[in-house]
């Protein structure tokens, strides 16, 4: 508190000064969050031209490969998976990478088993694809989470 002897040095104890001081904090405030938003928008365009050049990458070495129906697939999920953990191990560290890697492929684990039990659910049992889709459904998440759980991933 102020003494009353003469003029106050602390911005709090006047009007003008608590508002000067709280406007500074704002403007503080106001500039960290732009520079989380111009750190998102260069995260955004770092991970659009990466995966823009792994995609590419992988869809040309798609395209040498026989029959053409490959290039679709080595265009896609291996592409974006490698510059997802680029990314990952750039911003978060090898430890994180390896926690999404363990998903990646836990998920891929998963991906190939529903697909078989969609293909047998669709010929054996005739279901028409929608029922069939989402049958698998849950087997795609029993298999993901448990492949998880065995590596000792987080689910």
């Amino acid at each position: 508190m102020h003494d009353g002897g003469g003029p106050s040095t602390r911005p709090e104890e006047h009007s003008e000064g608590a508002a000067a001081a709280q406007g500074s904090g704002l403007r503080g405030r106001r500039a960290a969050r732009e520079t989380l938003e111009d750190d998102k928008m260069t995260e955004y365009i770092v991970r659009f031209l990466v995966g823009g050049a792994v995609v590419s990458a992988f869809a040309m070495l798609g395209d040498l490969l026989r029959p053409k129906s490959f290039a679709g697939l080595f265009a896609a999920a291996p592409s974006v998976a490698l510059a997802t953990l680029g990314i990952a191990v750039h911003q978060h560290g090898a430890h994180y990478a390896t926690l999404q890697a363990q998903a990646m492929l836990a998920g891929s684990i998963a991906l190939a088993v529903y697909s078989v039990v969609v293909c047998q659910i669709l010929v054996r049992a005739r279901l028409r694809a929608l029922p069939a889709t989402l049958l698998s459904l849950v087997v795609w998440l029993i298999v993901a989470f448990g492949v998880l759980t065995l590596a000792g991933g987080q689910t």
